[in-house]
């Protein structure tokens, strides 16, 4: 059995390096690098906890199968040990599991108006309150970076940074819940501006990016970014400034574009811009390689189309079904109000499944 876990050890050893690393007080003094370090000790250490876990489940069976031979009282507990390295095996064994690199990574969603006009950006303005409101309840940071607003409160496109506050194992990081949100939400409901009561199918997308940590090389030459300033506007496109603070970048190479409008300075728009700009090419690089390798990807649910759609939200009924996992409840009201996990848990563990099969295979 021991044999079956022998790729467990240079995992060990890379963790009590790690260990040793993070206790030299200059590695603090570079916050991105101390946060790199602490993400992947972080991720080292379930597995470590996993591996302690089966060794003395195992530890406690043998020595109980030894002392049964000369006391046979002791061969009462034997089976109740064995259920426990049972189950000590199958947690160590979904721990290995290959994950996702950027689970621990915080993201910029942003969410964009689709079909069915200002109906659709009112959905847009829903879906933004239900993740503002999950990530309260899971402790996360929200900040909105950009956003065009409509007259009747929609939103035509909206940037939002969600962030955790601190060091998270990967399975309690921000992507690694977030990531399934990335594709079409569909809402049937009767709209606040339909005056026959006549029930409407609208729908907006969601985009999910891992955000890019300044550690981190991402190719990306300023002489390859057209800055473009221009003046922020507001709903209908009235103006709302008299300057040239609105910020648009183009990475000339990818014609990626990142804009923002919503800060108070041309500066902080500029920043904000680049933390857009910077997390889309890193997705773009990665669903390059992605399409490049599609039969080494993990992920069965998450796909690189954006354009599937993923979610129904159904007011009427009281519904929401997610079409990739099967999940269906009549609770939508709760879930549009931040309780959204067992909807994203249909999907961790849909994925965790996929992923658990492709290695046995």
């Amino acid at each position: 059995m021991a044999e079956a876990f022998a790729a467990v050890q240079p995992m060990l050893d890379e963790y009590a390096e790690l260990e040793e690393q993070l206790a030299d007080p200059s590695v603090h003094a570079e916050a991105g690098r101390a946060r790199t370090l602490g993400r992947r000790y972080a991720e080292l250490g379930r597995v470590v906890a996993a591996h302690h876990a089966w060794e003395a489940a195992v530890g406690d069976l043998e020595a109980a199968r030894s002392m049964a031979e000369s006391d046979p009282e002791f061969a009462a507990e034997i089976p109740a040990m064995e259920a426990a390295v049972e189950d000590a095996t199958e947690r160590l064994r979904r721990i290995l599991i290959p994950r996702d690199p950027d689970d621990s990574r915080d993201v910029i969603v942003e969410i964009k108006s689709g079909e069915g006009g200002d109906e659709s950006a009112l959905f847009a303005a829903d879906l933004l309150k239900m993740y503002l409101r999950y990530a309260e309840r899971q402790g996360w940071k929200a900040e909105v970076l950009d956003s065009t607003e409509t007259e009747l409160g929609g939103y035509r496109d909206i940037s939002v940074a969600i962030k955790y506050k601190g060091n998270p194992d990967p399975e309690n990081g921000v992507w690694a819940h977030l990531k399934y949100e990335g594709g079409v939400h569909r809402v049937q409901r009767v709209p606040s501006t339909e005056s026959q009561g006549r029930i409407h199918t609208s729908a907006a997308g969601v985009l999910v990016y891992p955000e890019v940590e300044e550690v981190e090389e991402i190719e990306l030459d300023m002489n390859d970014v057209r800055v473009d300033v221009y003046r922020s506007s507001g709903p209908g496109g009235q103006s709302v400034n008299t300057t040239d603070s609105a910020v648009r970048l183009t990475h000339e190479p990818t014609g990626i574009v990142a804009q923002c409008q919503n800060q108070k300075s041309q500066l902080q728009n500029k920043e904000a811009a680049l933390r857009i700009l910077k997390a889309r090419i890193l997705a773009a690089q990665k669903e390059a390689a992605e399409a490049e390798a599609q039969d080494m990807r993990k992920s069965q649910v998450r796909t690189v189309d954006r354009s599937e759609r993923i979610r129904t939200y159904n007011y009427p009924e009281n519904r929401i079904n997610d079409h990739r996992t099967g999940y269906k409840a009549y609770n939508l009201d709760h879930v549009l109000g931040g309780d959204l996990q067992p909807v994203v848990q249909s999907a961790i563990d849909a994925d965790e499944e996929a992923r658990l099969a492709a290695t046995e295979s």
